[in-house]
């Protein structure tokens, strides 16, 4: 049969290891939004959900509120240092002559550190001429496709950054992994009455007509995430890393986006630690889904214990020490569902419900949704089907491990229950 074509086609893999995994051949813009919001991340197509509680390091979800960030003493002086290399001591002297600013702007500019206004200061076409900058530096925004000039930065930035050798650096790989997005493009319309783009693109820094850096982006509605950034060597002395952070805040704050997201943060990998340099940086609770401030107290949680859930802490604190879970010896919660995973059908469960993955729907609210119309191709080019379609259907139940049925549960549990509607199940 044919139905109307959803938005968002997944195809579910497997519990591997630490993390669940699916691929996905397409999504909107506020699909991976709401999947980022739920401890989701993507790598080309690759998504994947860890499971914080069993990892030896745990990932969490953090973002930093650009409209409340300040940037620090380091961070300003990167962004000043930076310009006054662009733009070079004739042109500061000469345009101070020929645009002077007024009391009330030097004044202004004396106590306060506009971001937006100071990381654009050195840019081609904020700048007011004559006479001519040092250097030309311009940043565009371009769709995330492939190349050779983008690759050979990458290439670069492998080799001199990351110390991978030849055979580790392909085009393939770079083009698996930081273009071709399944996030589809979009162009929003504020209720201000702006353009807000979507999708995932490619922000490029040219220097004297030579790309330089490049910061992978997802643009989503509330959000600008990150997702590489990568440059050459012949600009690491201007702090590179530290310039395309704070260009990404710029843009969350100017563009409307509000939250910028660096990525999964481990607090116990040094590498790291550079994420929380942006303040106030907020972590998605593993088990409620609530955002946190990430604040001395939550950082002091994560200094002392591998996992760290702000709500599990409080339902501690106002039972006296016990959070009303039930733990086995290995720290597992029991989920309560209607079966044992170690009992099912005499042997050991494989399924993502009898593990102790924190924020997951349990198998006894899957097994109450009705999941018989969910959206259903088996080839790219051929109509749309229904999961029950599916000869044998209605012979599985959510709970058979290894079934189909069992393992589209297992998605919706990780995904939440509430997106179901705007799945379809990718089978080709």
């Amino acid at each position: 049969m044919e139905t109307e074509t959803p938005e968002d086609a997944l195809s579910y893999i497997t519990p591997i290891g630490f993390s669940y995994y699916a691929s996905t051949s397409s999504m909107t813009p506020a699909f991976y939004q709401s999947l980022l919001d739920r401890h989701w991340r993507r790598s080309g197509s690759l998504l994947y959900r860890p499971n914080q509680r069993q990892s030896c390091c745990p990932h969490y979800t953090i973002r930093l509120d650009s409209t409340l960030f300040k940037p620090s003493r380091d961070q300003r002086q990167a962004v000043n240092r930076f310009n006054n290399h662009v733009l070079g001591a004739e042109y500061t002297a000469a345009a101070a002559r020929l645009y002077p600013r007024s009391r009330a702007e030097s004044k202004k500019r004396e106590t306060e550190f506009d971001l937006v206004e100071r990381i654009r200061e050195s840019e081609r076409e904020h700048l007011k001429a004559p006479p001519e900058p040092a250097h030309r530096f311009t940043v565009t925004l371009e769709e995330d496709s492939f190349t050779e000039e983008k690759f050979q930065v990458y290439e670069n930035y492998q080799r001199v950054v990351h110390k991978e050798g030849p055979s580790e650096i392909t085009r393939v790989g770079f083009r698996r992994f930081l273009c071709d997005s399944p996030v589809r493009r979009q162009v929003l319309a504020t209720p201000e009455g702006e353009e807000l783009r979507l999708g995932s693109y490619h922000q490029c820094y040219s220097l004297d007509g030579k790309l330089v850096a490049i910061g992978v982006l997802d643009l989503l509605p509330h959000c600008v995430s990150s997702v590489y950034f990568l440059y050459h060597e012949s600009i690491h002395k201007f702090m590179p890393g530290k310039l395309g952070a704070l260009r990404e805040i710029a843009l969350a704050k100017d563009a409307g986006y509000r939250y910028w997201y660096p990525g999964f943060y481990i607090h116990s990998c040094p590498k790291m630690r550079y994420k929380i340099d942006y303040m106030p940086q907020y972590i998605l609770d593993p088990e409620t889904l609530q955002w946190d401030l990430l604040d001395k107290h939550v950082l002091k949680l994560l200094d002392e214990n591998a996992y760290v859930s702000l709500s599990a802490e409080r339902r501690k604190k106002d039972k006296g020490g016990d959070d009303g879970t039930n733990e086995d010896s290995d720290g597992s919660e029991d989920t309560g569902t209607a079966e044992s995973g170690s009992e099912r059908d005499g042997r050991e469960s494989k399924l993502l419900f009898d593990t102790d993955m924190p924020g997951i729907a349990t198998l006894d609210e899957i097994a109450a949704l009705d999941l018989d119309q969910m959206a259903l191709r088996v080839d790219k080019s051929g109509p749309l089907f229904v999961t029950s379609d599916l000869v044998v259907w209605n012979t599985q139940t959510v709970s058979a491990d290894g079934g189909i049925k069992s393992g589209i549960a297992e998605l919706i549990a990780a995904i939440g229950p509430d997106l179901v509607d705007s799945l379809c199940l990718d089978f080709s």
